[in-house]
């Protein structure tokens, strides 16, 4: 099997049931143009709890296949296991992680994807849900994989102070009441900044900003 070829195509099979996030966390994913899952930590496995029509168009896999799995679905024989084990790391220590890593999609096309991994607590601190979100690299060459870092810090860089702790709090995974606490303002000010970011970041959804945020370094 070399990095060029296919791995054999995947058949649905049995998996395990698992109970849908509340509104507000679905709708993180739902209007962003970028491949994204969520994930369930508290569950076995932490399987997928919803996934948006990015991530289907992206993998070529169906909401019905990719919810209640894990989504190591995607590796295959030349998926590079140190960058595998990046990811658990990251996922172990509730920490933001971005690594290019070979994966493949249904049809056993392999693609190098650039995969976030990203923590999401609840309003007690708790770790509740992880973000994930793939980007396709087109080409294999380092100055395109990097483009996006470039352009992510370029954007960060014109952001206030203010703007910048505020996003990089978001990246995260914290709360509008988690931030306010931690920066001594008002709940309503802390949306407010948000609002702000999401414009001049020009970004669909907070699943955008926090792909933006991590991108960026922060």
């Amino acid at each position: 099997m070399t990095k060029e070829g296919k791995k054999e195509a995947v058949e649905p099979q049995p998996v395990q049931k698992v109970p849908a996030p509340p509104a507000s966390i679905s709708s993180l994913i739902d209007r962003s143009p970028i491949a994204s899952v969520i994930s369930n930590p508290r569950l076995p496995d932490n399987p997928i709890v919803a996934s948006n029509q990015a991530f289907t168009d992206l993998t070529g896999y169906d909401s019905n296949y990719i919810i209640g799995r894990n989504c190591r679905f995607l590796a295959g024989p030349a998926t590079e296991p140190w960058l595998s084990e990046e990811i658990r790391r990251g996922v172990r220590d509730n920490k933001s992680v971005l690594v290019e890593i070979l994966n493949y999609k249904r049809d056993g096309t392999p693609f190098q994807n650039a995969v976030l991994v990203a923590p999401l607590f609840d309003e007690h601190g708790e770790l509740e849900y992880f973000l994930g979100s793939q980007v396709e690299i087109e080409s294999n060459e380092p100055s395109l994989s990097k483009a996006r870092k470039m352009r992510a810090i370029e954007i960060v860089k014109d952001l206030s102070k203010r703007q910048r702790e505020v996003l990089g709090y978001i990246a995260k995974g914290l709360l509008n009441k988690q931030i306010a606490h931690e920066l001594s303002l008002s709940e309503r000010t802390i949306k407010m900044h948000r609002a702000i970011l999401m414009k001049r970041l020009e970004a669909p959804s907070a699943a955008d900003m926090v792909r933006l945020a991590v991108e960026a370094g922060m």
